[in-house]
């Protein structure tokens, strides 16, 4: 396995897509200077062909080369399988009403070919920058989206077709680590089983409010394989930091109400302790087996050098005990690595 230097916060820039809300090329350069400035050298970003139909990896290029930023102290990671296309419709096909103002459309291009053509395409994007740390992504949603088993079949063969095209650019030395994101780490622990993987970005998975038993075993089975892993989406899509989402789902405080009451619970621990909710979540999601590294997004600048501070912050063990003596976590994972 490829042994990547990884820094404790990895900056995620969906934001730069214009992820919801339009920000101005001024305002992106400004998120990705006080990366640049609050990280260790290399800094990391995640990012996506299908943020913004490439916007997001434009951006990134654009803000870098604008603020002289050597290619040597950035590592760019780009999830590749989708396309930037012309936009044919009043607003982009693949997500509409999630990305404001975007001037391109994108199609899924997940094979051999395909994925070799999204990451030409991305680096182009990137301008004086290449991506080094690449990988398919959301197999698992790709995989979803079988019309019958047959189907599912051949997306599978797709996708393993996608990364004997990815093992080709490692071999030839184009890039330095392959990895894996999804939201359904049950589809990373198949196709681990498939292929060499170097690194892995569990999302949505590995919470302070949910981190199942058999996902700490395979955690603790990738990083005995030295996986590095990064854990993304600890906020459980916002819910556990104050959103009405869980997990990009809204929630009935009647209907979900055990949800709702964990989360009361949690808040009053918090109060009680004198910590922000997002501090425990991220010292959390950062305890957990094999985990390297954190991905934050933002879209304002001033955050940034709060992210990288929270990745550092100590909580008191009298917070994870009453977090385990009300049943707010699982008392074995509290045990091993609390």
């Amino acid at each position: 396995m490829q042994e990547i230097n990884l820094p404790k916060v990895i900056f995620g820039t969906s934001g730069l897509g214009n992820l919801y809300v339009v920000l101005s090329d001024e305002a992106k350069r400004a998120i990705v200077a006080e990366s640049i400035k609050h990280s260790p050298k290399p800094a990391v970003f995640d990012s996506a062909g299908k943020y913004g139909a490439g916007l997001a990896l434009e951006s990134l290029g654009n803000a870098l080369a604008q603020l002289n930023v050597k290619p040597t102290d950035v590592l760019i990671s780009n999830k590749l399988g989708w396309l930037r296309t012309a936009l044919k419709t009043p607003e982009p096909t693949f997500e509409p009403g999630v990305w404001r103002d975007l001037k391109y459309d994108a199609v899924q291009k997940i094979s051999y070919e395909g994925i070799l053509e999204c990451y030409e395409q991305g680096n182009e994007l990137l301008g004086d920058y290449r991506a080094q740390l690449v990988s398919v992504h959301d197999p698992d949603e790709y995989l979803a989206a079988a019309k019958n088993e047959a189907d599912q079949t051949r997306r599978y063969q797709d996708i393993l077709a996608a990364y004997r095209a990815l093992h080709q650019l490692k071999e030839q030395g184009k890039v330095k680590a392959i990895g894996i994101g999804s939201k359904d780490w049950r589809i990373i622990k198949k196709i681990s089983h498939d292929v060499k993987l170097d690194w892995a970005m569990i999302a949505n998975s590995m919470t302070i409010h949910s981190h199942p038993k058999e996902l700490v075993q395979f955690m603790e089975e990738l990083d005995k394989q030295k996986i590095e892993i990064i854990n993304s989406a600890v906020f459980n899509g916002g819910f556990l930091t104050g959103s009405a989402y869980y997990n990009y789902q809204l929630k009935d405080p009647v209907k979900d109400h055990g949800l709702y009451r964990w989360r009361t619970q949690f808040y009053q621990l918090c109060k009680d302790f004198n910590i922000k909710p997002v501090d425990a979540c991220v010292a959390f999601g950062l305890k957990a087996p094999g985990v390297k590294s954190i991905a934050l997004n933002t879209t304002n600048a001033d955050r940034v050098a709060l992210n990288v501070a929270v990745a550092s912050l100590k909580i008191p063990a009298g917070f994870w005990n009453e977090m385990k003596e009300q049943g707010l976590i699982d008392k074995a994972f509290a045990s091993t690595y609390l």
